[in-house]
This record gives structure tokens, C-alpha cells and sequence, in this order.
């Protein structure tokens, strides 16, 4: 509000000069009634100024002065405010944080007394200085009003500093424990049959049970009960009668019914409010299973049934409330089940998940807000420390606190995180909890977002004590702990390996050898012994490239736990770091360029093909940091470059071999860009349309395979013939090469055909096509690392029987004469890929007739299209293979959709022009459009095509050579499984999925193939 210069009061620029926003309001309410008697004592203004929010201090102030039931209680109240410097700091520090409890002053007007006190022994009140606060609640109405009074305490020494934010969680915790036993306490007094036929324990989790409960949380409980004990014995809940006795199945039903009755007083709306829900769901079997079970029950499901999560929330279990004994007991009998979690199969995987999986399920446009659940948030703190535990624990029993802080505190004393680390996140974390305190104290409702609202992060922050810049302060304080939370796991995890195996400073905390074995395979690494020794080689000394090792290892050890092979990929690292010791751009790249350490981590760990390659040419790292290192190239500069280096070399094979490495290189850059897209990086989510990600590696492959072939052509020309050959020849690309949808394991199909130059002897010409043919296989075919160029001329006219090349006029003649349905159907896949251009233009004049006639197949040639393809499922499957999951023969595979599109291209083609396309998803696309598919069931062969195609090249990325189906090696398996997007222990629904999509494909197949 402004108010012009001149008109503005002393009092008006007091109030801006204390902190109010809204002055003239504030004005106001000081000349009222209500506060008539203190209106003109600076004692009090100096009071307001310091609250979070003055302008809501005041106001809270005048409502509770007005709500007292007459003028000696007003007067009473505002002497004593005056005069008591403890109870003004108290008072107006929690009318200006918190417009909830305000409103409950203002409901309950006497509840200010409450925060007179200010004695030593007030400072921490604990269980049972608030179940004496709780004592006189007789109903679930009186019992919020107790539990308000005492809140009304915990947030008066919260705001005014004179507890931290690890006492005052506790605190929380104790009253929601006083709380529970209340609650339970009238339960049993309303069906005291109940109580005397059990023994029932509530067992405390989550931040209850850790003893650090936010100010508005679900209390997570479990129930575990037994019969009542025989009248006389001693033991019983406290809440029998003596009579006892009852089986198990009537003790239970009365445990549940006074579970629920608990449950219920504490969760229920009534005119004051709620407390907070009391939430069962980490029982066993979660809501489908009983609310209350036997101690022998819980222990039979957590031996047999559990899940890694459900030991990890057990970390946390702590008796609170009814039979302590009992609860005891439960806590006693689970705990060897917990410390022996981390022994479980995939056990960090399925944390890791479990974490993944909460941040998949925040809205988006929250992910920024978010406190507790976010990146760099309070979870990923909460998250590492437990795995830590888990992992350590079984070992050392200091670790064994359910509380975050004190067991970070245990983890940095036994030497298993950092001591700077644990104090930064110990920071952090205290930071992140008080400013969600301070966020869920001003309505008291259940929220971990931080505000947008500019008015509400300043109160905010000035209650956070910064008070000269709030906003800004705040924000930048925000995301500082953020940042370094999200370094966490190379906080918690990874740093303390390195130090295991490095040269550390005098004092400094090491890591034993036998605890970053345990670590190592907790987090998925094999062989930890050889990895300690890569870890060992790499970081240790005192050398610049070590010290960059030790900056760089702790994020890609993270990359690596997350592939399949964790082994092969830090030795993969260390091969290329051998490789490039001495190379000085090399560890800068991978410590500068924010992207090139990733992309390195995911390539590296993906399997063997793409390492391999990178072995073989490592200066192609350089690629990874290049922000279009990843980006295929085209075929034109590709078959440039492969004929300017052909040209450069002395002799054949020099040229065959300059030519292989530039091959080696784009073919390390497709494979490295596949991975990353596929696999996804930090600064780059992986790409979701699996279609375009096929197309694009398919055509990347065929192209580079073309190009080769033009290199190798010319090599083999320049040497044999210098300028020009005494024929024009071509090569024609056949199937997946004819129709740029090459796997990396893929065979080039080809054809050759040649023509005599003008005035040249056909013979000679005959003869110099097939030296050329003969010479370029020889090249191709001399022993090389690399992955293998393999030319297919089988698909020619008579096949093996036939002359490798022809002319021009003699294929002609035999298609005229004497061609078959199958080399009809080949040659709709037929393109020029090398050499004479316009010889390559006039083969597919010639055939284009032959692959799309005039009006079709005839009824014979359909029946033998089918017969033929029936005939190579029965005899080309291989003996064993599992026909659901054979990319290439199998139910639904590539050959169930490519002969089905190539039928519609061959009875169609002739009147349909976009069908004649060598490539099979654009055919398929083309049938739709043309009215001949339906749109479902082009979408279900898209989708079954696009998968075994990814398959196929998954197999050949992670074994390094060509296969049709699945791996049978578990590490090669989830290595598939993470190319196609499944995460850790999910290759079961990838071969379900599999199965299911090729079966669907199969169907239609079924349906367009055979039955049209």
C-alpha cells in the first residue's frame, strides 16, 4: 500500500521499519481496543518485529486479545506479555509462523498459558511430560484440543531457536507416541471385553518410529498381537480385566477391532480438526492383508513373502504404544530378518528402483518444489543412509539406528562415508527438514512443496533467521543443499571405495578393504576383488591424472552399478584409460564436458561390441564430449571420406584397411549414440519413439556399409586398373541393406552387375567384373577385430549356381525367361548402393515390372509365397530355439511382417506408388494409407517389427556377434533388458512383453497372409 511522503505517521515508519508489509493495517489493529493497554510500549513493536511474519503476529495477537472471556483476562495476558520476555518471544514467534495454531489460540484463549513456563526441565519434554499434557482428554474432541496444547509447546521453542530441528522432530515423535497410547487407552475404555481377550503392540515406523516426525505426517504404524495371558500371569496389555483366555482367531478380531477404533480417534474430522491419519499400509500384504496379525504370522510372511522395501521400512520399527513388551518382542524376532536384507538377490537394484519409481510418480510440474520426494531432495538423503545401513549393518551394529542423522553420524565414525561428506549432508539435511517444518507449521497441513508465493518463502525465511534478504537468501540456501544432495551417492556410495585403495592423509577415515568388498557387491559389482584392484590402479598416487581419477570414479562407479555389468564396465574404463594415459585431453574431456563422462559410463557398460570398437580406435571418445560427436552421419560425406582415404593409400589392402578404421570409428559413433538414446542420460532422457530410434540405427548401419563397399570398390579398381575399369559396375543392396534396415550383425545382401564400356571386349569386361568381385571379397574378408563385413551374393538368378555378377543384358534374359516367385519377391527390396550410378538406375528400371506386375501375382505364385514361407519356418528354424522368441523366424517376428508387407507390395504395387519402397515400416505405412490395412493392425506389425529389430541389435550390442533370440546368460539378459528400457529384475516382463506383442503380430499376420 502506498501512502503519499506527508502523510504517513511515526508510527506508520516504525512499522516499515520493523518489518510489516501491510503498515497501515497494522496501524490500525494497534489503535484498537484490543490492545489499548500496551498499543504505545516499543517493547512490544520491538516483539512483533522479530516474528517470521509481523503483519500475521499482530493479527494473531488482537484475535487471541479478543477471544479472552473478559477484560481481566485480557489484562492479564497482555501484562504478562510485557513483562515476560520468554513468553513474548514464544507467543508472537508463533502467531507470526503459524496461522493454524493461532486460530486454536484463538478457538481455546486460556491455551496461551501453556507457553509460561520456561524452565530447565520444559526445554525437552518427552513421553511422559506429554502423556500428563494428554491426561485429561476423555474423547477423540478433547484429545485434538490436549494434542494442539502441546503442539502449541513444540513450535514455540522450535521458532524461537531454543531447540534444533533433530529435538524437535523428536519431540513430535514423543507426543505422537503419547498420542497412540491415548488413543488406544479409549479404544479399551469403550469395549473393554476387547481389551481383556488380547495382548496388542503398535509398532511404531517411518518418522515416528525413527524419532523424527515432521509437523503434519501420516503416522505409519503395524499391528502385531496374541491372545490375552491366563488370568494370574503377569504380562498382559494393561487394558484386561482378568478374565483372559480366548483363541487366537477371537483374539485377533478383538485386536482389530481396537486397532481400527485407535485408528479412527486419531484420524477422524470433528470440530477441531484431525490430529493426523494413522496409516497401517506397511503391514504385510499392505491393504489386502489383515490389519492385525500374530507375532508368528509377521514372521512367517517376512521370511517367505517380503519385498527389499518392506525390510528397508522395518529399519524404522520401534514399540510405541499398547503391549511394549510384545512389541519388543516383534521388534527383537524381525531384526535378524532386516540385517540380512542386504543379502537378497538384487537388493541395491530394487532400492534403487523403489527410489526411481517416487520420483516417476511426482507430477511434473512439481519436480522442482518438491522437498521431500524431488531430486536432491529428503528422500535421496533418507534413501542412501538406509541402503548403507542395510548394507553395513549386518556387520556392525553401531549402524543400526532408525533415526536419518544418527546413523549418518555412525556411518562417518566407522569410516563407511566421508567425514566432510557426512557433515555437508548433515547440513543439508537439517536445512531441508526445517524449512519443510517451517512450510507445514503455518496451516498445519501435509505438504513437502515449497511455495511460490513470494509473501509466504519471505516468512519463511525470516524464520529461518534470514532477515536482510529473505527471498533471495532462501532461495539461494535451497537450492546450495539441494545441489549437494543430489551428489549423494557419490557421497554415501562411491568416494569411500576410492579411499580404500588410495593414499590417505594421516588421520583421515579410511574404508577397510573387507568393507568396500561388501559394498561393492552390494551394489552389483561380481568380482569385487578385481575391481579394487581397477579402483587401486586408476586413483591411486599422488599423480594429476589420479587426482582427476578420484574426482571422476565416484559418478561413473554410480553409472556402472546402474548397468548390468558393473565389472565390465569399470574394466572397459580402465582399458581406455590405459589406452589414453598420456593423452592430455582425454581426463579433462571427461571432467569438463559434462555429457562425455555419462555417455562414456553408459557405452562402456552396455555390453561388448561398442567397447570393443572404442578399444580399437579409443581416440572416438572424443565423440562422447562433442555436442555433435553423437549425430550419424549421412551417406554422402561418408562415401567422401572413405574414397578420399582410399585414395591417399599405397596398395589394396592399406586402402582396405584405412577404410576399416574410418568404418571402426562411425560405427563406435552409431553404437554410442544408440546406447545413449536408448539408455537415457542425466541431461538427456532416452528417446521414447523405439520406431524412429530402429529407423535411424538401421539407416546409420546401411549407409556406413554402403560407403565401405564404394571404398573398397575403389580401392580395388585404383590398384588393379588405375583410371577406369574396361565395364561400368554397380552394386545392388538386397533385404535389410536394399532396404537401410541393417542390424550391426547383419550380412550385406547384394547383387553385382556390370556392362561393357563402348568398344571394350565383352569378354575382358566379363572378366574384369568378376576380378573385381573375387578381389573386393578377399579384402573384406582379410583377419581383422573388427566386426565382420560379410557380402551375400546368394539371392542372384540360380543362387549358388549362378554366376557371381552379370551384365545388364543378362539379367534381363533371365528374368524374361526363367525367373521365379521368390526372386521376384527379392527384388522388392533391391537398391543401388556403389559404383555406377546410372547402371544402378537402369537395374531397377529393368525389375521394377517383374516386382510389381501388372494386376498382381496370379493365385499360383500367392500359394507358393506361402508355401515358400511355411517351408522356412519348418526347415531354417534352429533345432531347440523357442519359435516364440526367434526375432527373425519365429511367431510374430520379422519375417511374420516382411513377407506380409511384400505380398501387399507385389499384388499392389502396380496401382499403389508409395508401396514400392524397399523399406518395410514405410510399406506398412503405405498400406494403410492405401486403404489395405486396417490402423490397429498396421500399429500391432509396426510395434512387433520395431521390437525383434531392437532385440537384434540389443544381442549384437551385449555379445559383441550376431543372434536371433535372447540371450541365455543372466548378466546378457538384463543387458538386453536395459537397451529395450526394462530396469533391474524386470526380464521376466520383457520376455512376457515380447511374447505378447509377437503373438498379437502373429495373429494378423494369420489374418493378412494366409487367409486374404
Amino acid at each position: 500500500m502506498t501512502v503519499p511522503q506527508g502523510r504517513r505517521s511515526s508510527t506508520f515508519t516504525r512499522l516499515l521499519r520493523h518489518g510489516f508489509t501491510d503498515p497501515s493495517t497494522a496501524e490500525r489493529l494497534l489503535d484498537g481496543e484490543a490492545l489499548a493497554a500496551v498499543r504505545a510500549d516499543p517493547v512490544l513493536l520491538d516483539a512483533l518485529g522479530r516474528a517470521a511474519d509481523p503483519d500475521l503476529a499482530l493479527l494473531g495477537l488482537v484475535r487471541l486479545a479478543e477471544a479472552q472471556p473478559d477484560a481481566l483476562a485480557r489484562r492479564e495476558l497482555l501484562d504478562t506479555l510485557i513483562a515476560a520476555k520468554p513468553l513474548r518471544d514464544r507467543l508472537l514467534g508463533v502467531l507470526g509462523a503459524s496461522e493454524a495454531l493461532a486460530d486454536h489460540l484463538a478457538r481455546h484463549p486460556r491455551d496461551w498459558q501453556a507457553l509460561v513456563t520456561y524452565e530447565a526441565q520444559d526445554l525437552h519434554p518427552g513421553v511422559e511430560e506429554f502423556t500428563r499434557g494428554l491426561a485429561g482428554a476423555t474423547d477423540p474432541v478433547s484429545l485434538r484440543v490436549a494434542y494442539r496444547r502441546c503442539l502449541l509447546s513444540i513450535a514455540a521453542r522450535d521458532v524461537c531457536g531454543t531447540t534444533d530441528i533433530t529435538q524437535t522432530a523428536a519431540e513430535l515423535a514423543d507426543l505422537a507416541t503419547a498420542t497412540l497410547r491415548a488413543a488406544l487407552a479409549l479404544a479399551a475404555a469403550a469395549a473393554p471385553e476387547d481389551a481383556a481377550l488380547c495382548r496388542l503392540a503398535v509398532i511404531a515406523m517411518g518418522k515416528c518410529g525413527g524419532h523424527e516426525l515432521n509437523y503434519v505426517s501420516d503416522v505409519d504404524v503395524i499391528f502385531v498381537a496374541e491372545p490375552a495371558e491366563p488370568a494370574g500371569d503377569d504380562g498382559g496389555n494393561g487394558h484386561g480385566d482378568g478374565h483372559g483366555g480366548g483363541g487366537e482367531a477371537e483374539a485377533l478380531r478383538a485386536a482389530t477391532r481396537l486397532a481400527s477404533h485407535m485408528m479412527r480417534i486419531c484420524s477422524e474430522t470433528t470440530v477441531e480438526g484431525t490430529i493426523w491419519p494413522v496409516d497401517a499400509n506397511l503391514r504385510p500384504e499392505g491393504r489386502n492383508g489383515p490389519l492385525v496379525r500374530t507375532l508368528s504370522s509377521h514372521l512367517a510372511y517376512y521370511q517367505r513373502w517380503a519385498k527389499t522395501w518392506e525390510f528397508q521400512a522395518l529399519l524404522k520399527a520401534r514399540p510405541v504404544a499398547g503391549d511394549l513388551e510384545l512389541g519388543a518382542r516383534y521388534v527383537a524376532t524381525i531384526a535378524p530378518l532386516v540385517w540380512q536384507a542386504a543379502e537378497r538377490d538384487n537388493f541395491v537394484a530394487d532400492v534403487q528402483k523403489m527410489r526411481r519409481r517416487v520420483i516417476e510418480n511426482i507430477p511434473a510440474g512439481e519436480v522442482d518444489r518438491e522437498l521431500k520426494l524431488g531430486p536432491g531432495g529428503l528422500r535421496d538423503v533418507e534413501f542412501a543412509v538406509q541402503l548403507l545401513q542395510l548394507v553395513h549393518g549386518r556387520a556392525d551394529s553401531s549402524l543400526r539406528s532408525g533415526t536419518t542423522l544418527d546413523a549418518l553420524a555412525a556411518l562417518a565414525r566407522g569410516g563407511y562415508v566421508g567425514r566432510v561428506d557426512a557433515t555437508q549432508l548433515d547440513d543439508a539435511y537439517r536445512f531441508l527438514r526445517s524449512l519443510e517444518h517451517r512450510i507445514q507449521l503455518f496451516r498445519l497441513r501435509r505438504t513437502h512443496l515449497v511455495p511460490e508465493d513470494d509473501a509466504d518463502r519471505r516468512r519463511i525465511g525470516r524464520s529461518l533467521g534470514m532477515r536482510t534478504e529473505p527471498l533471495t537468501d532462501l532461495d539461494r540456501a535451497w537450492r546450495r543443499h539441494t545441489s549437494v544432495v543430489r551428489r549423494l551417492h557419490e557421497k554415501l556410495f562411491y568416494r569411500p571405495l576410492l579411499d580404500a585403495v588410495a593414499q590417505l592423509a594421516p588421520g583421515e577415515t579410511r574404508l577397510s578393504t573387507g568393507a568396500a568388498r561388501e559394498r561393492l557387491v552390494a551394489l552389483g559389482y561380481a568380482d569385487p576383488a578385481a575391481a579394487l584392484r581397477h579402483l587401486e590402479a586408476l586413483a591411486s598416487g599422488v599423480s594429476r591424472k589420479a587426482a582427476i581419477q578420484r574426482t571422476l570414479l565416484p559418478v561413473l562407479l554410480g553409472w556402472f552399478a546402474d548397468s548390468a555389468d558393473p565389472d565390465a564396465g569399470l574394466l572397459n574404463f580402465r582399458k581406455v584409460s590405459d589406452a589414453l594415459g598420456k593423452t592430455p585431453w582425454y581426463l579433462r574431456l571427461l571432467r569438463d564436458e559434462g555429457a562425455a563422462a555419462e555417455n562414456l559410463a553408459r557405452v562402456l557398460s552396455a555390453g561388448r561390441l561398442a567397447p570393443d570398437l572404442l578399444m580399437r580406435a579409443p581416440e572416438a571418445v572424443a565423440l562422447l564430449g562433442d555436442p555433435s560427436g553423437l549425430r550419424v552421419r549421412d551417406r554422402a560425406p561418408l562415401e567422401q571420406e572413405m574414397l578420399a582415404t582410399v585414395r591417399r593409400a599405397d596398395g589394396g589392402e592399406q586402402a582396405v584397411r584405412a577404410a576399416r578404421a574410418v568404418r571402426r570409428r562411425e560405427l563406435f559413433r552409431t553404437t554410442a549414440a544408440d546406447i545413449v538414446a536408448s539408455y537415457g542420460t542425466e541431461d538427456m532422457p532416452a528417446v521414447a519413439n523405439q520406431g524412429a530410434l530402429v529407423d535411424l540405427t538401421g539407416a546409420a548401419v546401411s549407409d556406413l556399409t554402403a560407403a565401405t563397399l564404394a571404398g573398397t570398390l575403389r580401392a580395388v579398381v585404383q590398384e588393379g586398373w588405375g583410371a577406369e575399369l574396361p565395364t561400368r559396375f554397380a552394386i545392388i543392396g538386397m533385404g535389410r541393406f536394399g532396404g537401410h534396415e541393417l542390424s550391426y550383425g547383419s550380412d550385406a545382401d547384394v547383387l553385382f552387375v556390370h556392362a561393357p564400356r563402348e568398344g571394350a571386349d565383352e569378354q575382358e569386361a566379363a572378366k574384369a567384373a568378376s576380378a573385381v568381385v573375387a578381389e573386393m571379397r578377399r579384402l573384406l574378408q582379410l583377419p581383422s577385430a573388427d566386426p565382420p563385413l560379410l557380402i551375400d551374393a546368394d539371392l542372384r538368378p540360380e543362387g549358388k549356381n549362378g554366376p557371381v555378377v552379370r551384365t545388364l543384358k543378362s539379367y534381363e534374359a533371365y528374368y524374361r525367361r526363367w525367373s521365379l516367385v521368390w526372386e521376384a519377391q527379392a527384388l522388392l527390396r533391391a537398391e543401388p548402393v556403389a559404383g555406377d550410378v546410372e547402371l544402378g538406375r537402369g537395374f531397377i528400371e529393368l525389375i521394377d515390372p517383374l516386382r510389381y506386375p501388372e494386376g498382381g501375382p496370379g493365385p499360383d505364385a500367392v500359394r507358393e509365397i506361402r508355401r515358400l514361407k511355411a517351408r522356412m519356418e519348418s526347415e531354417r528354424m534352429p533345432r531347440g530355439a523357442d519359435p516364440t522368441l526367434h526375432t527373425k523366424l519365429g511367431r510374430g517376428g520379422l519375417s511374420d511382417v516382411e513377407w506380409t508387407v511384400q505380398l501387399m507390395q507385389m499384388r499392389h504395387g502396380w496401382e499403389v506408388p508409395a508401396l514400392r519402397t524397399t523399406r518395410t515400416r514405410a510399406g506398412l505405412a503405405a498400406a494403410h494409407a492405401a486403404g489395405l490395412l486396417a490402423a490397429e493392425d498396421a500399429e500391432v506389425l509396426d510395434e512387433a517389427w520395431v521390437l525383434a529389430s531392437r532385440v537384434r541389435n540389443a544381442v549384437m550390442l551385449v555379445r559383441g556377434r550376431a543372434g536371433d533370440t535372447f540371450p541365455s546368460d543372466g548378466r546378457e539378459l538384463g543387458a538386453v533388458g536395459r537397451y529395450l528400457g526394462y530396469g533391474p529384475g524386470q526380464v521376466g516382463a520383457m520376455l512376457d512383453d515380447y511374447r505378447r506383442v509377437t503373438r498379437r503380430a502373429r495373429a494378423v499376420v494369420d489374418a493378412l497372409f494366409y487367409d486374404s
